[in-house]
């Protein structure tokens, strides 16, 4: 299994870079960050410093989507970013929320993120596209390898990802969930003639190292307010009788809408509708032993890649714990004798 640590990008932009390097320290294989512009830091500046500064792991952002960038600038910062340090960047994508809620626009179409992922990908691995009507391709750019992942919850979204997708985002590490929708994808890819196999599954979940379960709770609390306004839009657009599990449909009975000048900041006071239960189950919490635990079952399920939110008060020391203790539990390490 591979692990990822996702960063907001809050100022000092030195203090992302940090983070970033630390992770690379303790065995992380990315470097993932919000991409929300008006909220957080410009991440693919960000990007450029980490990426002089280490040398192995992979960055991009978690997510971006095709609305606040035109699709061949997006492209063009992959490719650009792949000439300058080798070929480490991934692109994560989904339909919009907080980049494009906040300028008050909506979430793109399925049909627009289709064509997204495939103009970004095919310019971002230095081939010719079409797009608006030319054949558009970047004549300095060779050799760049870039895979697209894609972010999704409802049934529409996860059938697109299993089509199209090189991987698939799911931004919660409850274990039923994460069977439901692995498989959904798997059928989708299999019906569209792919390998099933072939798509890679990345987990992401605040991750908190501690023993104080109501502090890690309240941490933490926010991310099930987060996949909240993704849940409401999948109940809005097809109603609760949908094919998604009611684990994540019937917790936001309670919600009262969201602000958005708090998202994924642990403390915010407008998650309260989100049960411990609930906090459970989405995040990977406790101890180094409750972590390799429940990752473990998660890498049973077929998940490749656990991504680990940082928004919390505890950054430096899950860090450590994670490269100290959880990721060479998970990473299959040999011995010298035997």
């Amino acid at each position: 299994m591979d692990f990822g640590a996702v960063l907001q990008t809050n100022p000092p932009a030195s203090r992302t870079v940090h983070l970033a390097k630390l992770a690379e320290q303790y065995g992380f294989s990315h470097v993932w960050t919000f991409d929300s512009h008006i909220l957080w830091q410009e991440p693919y500046v960000i990007y450029s410093k980490i990426l002089a500064e280490t040398t192995r792991i992979t960055v991009g952002p978690f997510v971006t989507n095709p609305a606040t960038r035109d699709w061949t600038v997006t492209a063009s910062v992959f490719a650009t970013l792949n000439e300058m340090y080798g070929n480490r960047t991934i692109c994560g994508i989904g339909r919009g929320d907080s980049a494009v809620r906040v300028t008050n626009g909506k979430p793109t179409t399925l049909a627009e993120l289709r064509e997204a992922i495939h103009v970004i990908r095919e310019l971002g691995n230095s081939r010719a596209v079409e797009y608006n009507g030319s054949t558009l391709q970047f004549p300095w750019s060779h050799g760049s390898e870039l895979e697209v992942w894609v972010a999704a919850y409802g049934p529409l979204a996860l059938k697109l990802t299993g089509e199209v997708g090189d991987g698939f985002i799911l931004q919660l590490a409850d274990l039923d969930i994460a069977k439901w929708m692995i498989e959904t994808v798997r059928t989708a890819a299999d019906n569209a003639g792919r390998d099933p196999m072939s798509i890679k599954f990345c987990v992401a979940a605040p991750m908190y190292i501690g023993t104080d379960w109501d502090h890690m709770r309240n941490q933490t609390r926010w991310f099930g307010g987060m996949v909240g306004n993704h849940v409401a839009d999948i109940v809005a657009k097809h109603g609760e009788n949908t094919d998604v599990p009611k684990a994540l449909t019937d917790y936001i009975a309670g919600r009262q809408g969201y602000d958005y000048n708090t998202h994924g900041k642990a403390g915010n006071d407008h998650v309260d509708f989100v049960p411990d239960e609930i906090v459970d189950r989405f995040c990977v919490l406790g101890d180094a032993k409750d972590h390799i635990e429940k990752l473990e079952a998660l890498r049973d399920l077929g998940v490749d890649q656990f991504a680990g939110y940082l928004q919390h008060d505890n950054k430096e020391e899950t860090l450590r714990v994670y490269g100290e203790h959880v990721i060479p539990a998970l990473s299959g390490n040999k011995q010298a004798k035997v």
